[in-house]
């Protein structure tokens, strides 16, 4: 009978083990090309951006310090494309963080949340440029919103959604509004459902409402999610493009002109690089000082 070999036991294999220098570094290295690119593609634009703003010059550039910052800061276009930016973002987050909450703390007890929650995720999966098309031609080129509102009596005619900046303004904000509310509804239904049952039983044994549940203990919890996502939209909302650049192009009278669109114009239409670099850097600051203000505070509130 021919002899077999028999597998060595666990405890008797050779182990190969990694110098301590290796194992601490492994690590490292598996992170290396994930580091590497994210830095290709967020710090070296970045440092080009500050580079280019301290330059002037449309072909022939030429060293020009802090002047481009200088007439940032007196440039009227600039300004009204700021508050601009300011006046679409505090609107539409607004709206989008009560219609958000307010959905969510109605649905996400009903056991069926999970399976007809892909229906609130639609319109995230279109692209930005494909929704604000679909709404361009709802209120301004195919005129059906317009004949809606004739047929049901709060209209007479064709309505010009573009000739008048409150108009103009509404169409922003209702194309960022239907394409993103969902973005904040499923970060609050998960923050609500992932909580702990056993504070809103004990709330609900002592005779407490559920409104009284829900402002005084579901929302106080919230905060620091609350938080995170109110910031994640609003540095996305400061960025506004895609929607300005189709529906409005700034009309009327550049009043619907964002920071993000005069960036833009400024750079690929008067072809002024280096301006338009010192204003992006201008958002970059302002934002990044923002979220960082809006952060700490809420995340103090929820720690306290």
């Amino acid at each position: 009978m021919a002899d077999v070999a028999l597998p060595l036991h666990p405890a008797k294999r050779t182990l190969v083990r990694r110098s301590p220098f290796m194992r601490k570094a492994f690590p490292y290295l598996l992170l290396g090309p994930a580091v590497v690119y994210l830095l290709g593609i967020t710090l070296y634009p970045g440092i080009y951006a500050v580079y280019r703003s301290l330059m002037t010059g449309k072909f022939k550039l030429e060293y020009a310090g802090l002047q481009n910052y200088r007439e940032l800061l007196v440039d009227n276009a600039f300004w009204t494309s700021l508050s601009n930016t300011l006046i679409l973002g505090v609107i539409t987050l607004a709206l989008e963080f009560v219609i958000a909450l307010s959905l969510a703390a109605l649905v996400y007890r009903d056991r069926w949340v999970k399976a007809w929650r892909i229906l609130f995720l639609l319109p995230m999966l279109f692209m930005p440029s494909a929704v604000s098309f679909l709404w361009k031609l709802l209120f301004n080129d195919g005129r059906v919103i317009s004949d809606l509102l004739t047929r049901v009596g709060f209209g007479a005619g064709n309505i010009d959604f573009m000739g008048s900046t409150a108009l103009a303004r509404l169409v922003l904000v209702v194309t960022d509004v239907w394409q993103w509310t969902p973005f904040l509804f499923i970060i609050f239904v998960a923050a609500l459902q992932g909580m702990d049952k056993e504070v809103e039983e004990a709330a609900r044994l002592d005779g407490a409402s559920w409104r009284k549940i829900f402002f005084n203990i579901s929302l106080p919890m919230m905060r620091p999610v609350i938080a995170i996502a109110l910031v994640l939209r609003g540095i996305d909302i400061l960025t506004m493009f895609a929607s300005v650049h189709i529906i409005t192009q700034g009309t009327p009278g550049g009043n619907t002109e964002t920071l993000s669109y005069f960036i833009y114009r400024t750079a690929f239409k008067s072809f002024e690089q280096g301006y338009a670099s010192a204003a992006s850097v201008l958002l970059l600051i302002a934002t990044i000082i923002l979220a960082q203000t809006l952060v700490r505070r809420f995340f103090k509130s929820g720690v306290e």
